[in-house]
């Protein structure tokens, strides 16, 4: 869509993975946390039910499938997924692939000591992993 625009908030602490048919799928630059992000390529959405009836179904399909190459990837424990928002009003869905040792664990990631920087050959290696996944 020609009149999507990424919030700059969400470009500075990401990369992208690929585009998927409605969503932008991003990596967030963490070590702590696998965490990627979609953001559907529709301006001005903020809720879920701001998404016309088949692109919240599409929406849902693109996080189901996210969600089980994350989990197949990592081997989490859990995964977190969820809409919140509150900082950035631009639609977007966390997945994060938690453990039972991470830094957070059994707490959610937010209001948690700052997101510590992922080394680029690390972080280039998991977005390449998880490409080849949802290929």
């Amino acid at each position: 869509m020609t009149d999507f625009r990424l919030d700059p908030r969400l470009a500075a602490d990401t990369v992208t993975v690929l585009d998927l048919p409605l969503s932008r799928l991003l990596a967030m630059r963490g070590v702590d946390h696998p965490w990627v992000i979609l953001v559907p390529r529709r301006p001005d959405l903020v809720e879920l039910l701001d998404l016309a009836p088949d692109d919240r179904a599409a929406l849902s399909a693109e996080i189901d499938r996210v969600a089980a190459a994350l989990r197949a990837q990592t081997g989490a424990h859990k995964l977190n997924v969820g809409a919140l928002g509150n900082v950035v009003s631009q639609l977007h869905v966390h997945v994060i692939a938690r453990f039972r040792d991470d830094p957070a664990w059994p707490h959610p990631v937010w209001g948690r000591p700052a997101v510590r920087p992922i080394d680029a050959a690390t972080l280039e290696a998991f977005v390449a992993d998880l490409r080849a996944r949802l290929a």
